[in-house]
């Protein structure tokens, strides 16, 4: 299938109680990776796709689950996103060594992010 889902986040005001709470439900293996001032929490799910846990960039807004979809190349997904009517939330955003990612609002307002992962 080509675009699959690839990642899925939660971000939270709460970090350590929504690890604490999914960890103990599904039993996900959760490692912490500090990135810039917070900490990343990485979701291995075994099988099936796996995600991670981030601190809210809105601290009054709610919890909310975020769905990654792969692509070719963020940049191009992102402009052909905008030209159909999407709302760039995030533009495109290297994180190095790692990936290239963007954040739009479809049409509709739901919010979805476009992946590709760096070349190894």
């Amino acid at each position: 299938m080509a675009n699959p889902f690839v990642h899925v986040e939660l971000r939270t005001n709460d970090p350590e109680k929504a690890k604490a709470f999914y960890g103990k439900l599904f039993g996900w293996k959760l490692e912490d990776v500090p990135m810039g001032p917070d900490t990343y929490t990485t979701i291995d799910v075994g099988e099936g796709t796996g995600g991670g846990i981030t601190r809210n960039p809105d601290a009054s807004g709610r919890p909310w689950w975020l769905a990654y979809v792969a692509v070719d190349n963020v940049a191009e997904a992102t402009n052909k996103a905008k030209s159909l009517g999407a709302t760039i939330k995030t533009d495109v955003t290297e994180i190095p060594n790692v990936g290239t990612f963007s954040v739009i609002s479809d049409p509709t307002g739901a919010v979805l992010a476009l992946w590709t992962p760096a070349k190894r």
